[in-house]
């Protein structure tokens, strides 16, 4: 086991890693930012280390100053949580060369599901469903014709090495076809670097359901059941649930295979997710493979009782999995939903400082969070501000619960999305459970 764990991240997931940490009896180390300096993972860890101003690619997303903070704190492992850096194959390969552990997949699996034509590909050889389309980028308007005559309209334009819906365009007809195409690319090269966008077929009533996936270095990789979020806007996920609402028990077992399947294909090893698109008649799709551990994490947790971040650290240390196939077990369900600094009606950003933070409790309820009174919601990251999660006997136990902690939670100095999360847990479709990813549209 590990000695000293340097967390190359920030705000709640930071918090999270340092409590895993604490539990395993290991040492701290956060590198943080300028704009964090007084944040609370960095009052919470054992040893602290500034890594440069707030702009992300000075700080976060630097991969020197990152290994730089590990060699003068003279930590052996490092965790970088999710975003930033955590898909990085660069990082991982420094790591590695440095005889630092990175806390996450081999470099090669990172690349080669970063690319996601590569993946699609991969994947299709590996037996894993996936939409029509191409299995490499196009190389320009002459063939991506070419190859959505061959698909059918709509269909959609997606960076190869992309992600958070940048990079993708829905196209409906060939005449749109070629402002699509330059308008994708542009948007990849500027956000990924990379202009490289393939095709796939477009599916316009779909869900988004994905599977938590754990591989360690002796051979097993297990599933730890799917999450449905379809709750989402923009492409962004905004509240998450486990299990996926609706599923017979017969697609559960086919959707697990199948990510065991894809985690198999590529060396797999920690903790991932693999992200299937789902049509109304129940088949499945790859979509892609998130190499880190997922924001929604919490919620296969509620309901397996396993904690994912412990065992994160435990497989990057040589040990087996904790646990079998056979030993999953789900119980109950689980909801999220995500407390961003937005307004809610407009969907832009609210910096600010929090001037009150109540956290909800009772039975069933868990708030994962860095957020308190006086913190300050920096402009220059992500705008979440804390997980609700609920667990209940069942969905209709765990709505309930969830509507209770919203209408107990307050966040005050800054706008938040509370008001829209009280409103999806009071709407029909919702309580339904037959909502696709267009159900924030129809909310109004």
């Amino acid at each position: 086991m590990f000695n000293k764990v340097l967390i190359a991240n920030r705000g709640e997931i930071a918090v999270r890693i340092i409590a895993a940490c604490r539990d395993l009896g290991l040492r701290t180390v956060i590198a943080y930012s300028d704009a964090d300096r007084d944040a609370l993972p960095v009052r919470l860890a054992d040893e602290r280390v500034c890594i440069g101003p707030a702009a992300p690619r000075e700080s976060y997303l630097d991969v020197p100053r990152i290994l730089t903070a590990a060699e003068i704190s003279g930590a052996d492992a490092i965790h970088p949580g999710y975003g930033f850096l955590a898909e990085s194959h660069a990082l991982a390969e420094v790591c590695e060369a440095c005889r630092v552990t990175f806390i996450g997949p081999p470099p090669e699996s990172i690349r080669r599901m970063g690319d996601k034509a590569l993946a699609r590909r991969i994947m299709n050889e590996a037996g894993v469903p996936i939409l029509p389309g191409t299995e490499s980028g196009v190389s320009g308007v002459e063939e991506a014709t070419r190859v959505a005559g061959e698909v059918g309209y709509p269909v959609l334009l997606k960076a190869s090495f992309g992600g958070g819906g940048r990079g993708m365009r829905i196209v409906t007809s060939e005449s749109e076809l070629a402002p699509a195409l330059n308008s994708a690319a542009t948007e990849a090269q500027a956000a990924f670097g990379d202009a490289e966008v393939y095709v796939e077929r477009y599916l316009p009533s779909v869900r988004h359901v994905e599977v938590q996936v754990f591989a360690d270095a002796h051979g097993s990789t297990v599933h730890l059941g799917e999450r449905d979020c379809s709750v989402q806007r923009r492409h962004q996920k905004l509240v998450e649930e486990a299990p996926g609402p609706g599923l017979t028990e017969a697609t559960r077992t086919r959707l697990g295979e199948a990510a065991v399947k894809a985690a198999e294909a590529v060396g797999y090893r920690n903790a991932g997710t693999v992200e299937f698109l789902m049509d109304p008649d129940g088949n499945f799709f790859f979509s892609e493979m998130n190499v880190r551990i997922q924001v929604e994490h919490p919620v296969t947790e509620m309901v397996t009782g396993l904690d994912l971040v412990r065992e994160q650290i435990r497989v990057a240390a040589g040990e087996p999995l904790s646990f079998s196939q056979g030993s999953v077990q789900v119980s109950g369900a689980s909801i999220e939903c995500r407390i961003n600094a937005e307004d809610s009606e407009r969907f832009i950003p609210s910096p600010g400082t929090i001037t009150a933070f109540h956290s909800p409790g009772g039975p069933g309820v868990r708030v994962d969070t860095a957020a308190h009174a006086g913190a300050v919601i920096p402009p220059y990251y992500d705008s979440l501000v804390a997980k609700l999660i609920v667990h209940g006997e069942d969905r209709a136990h765990a709505v309930a619960r969830m509507r209770r902690a919203l209408a107990e939670m307050e966040v005050e100095g800054i706008h938040t999305t509370l008001p829209l999360h009280r409103r999806i847990m009071e709407s029909e479709e919702f309580l339904a459970g037959g909502f696709d990813t267009g159900f924030i549209g129809r909310l109004g």
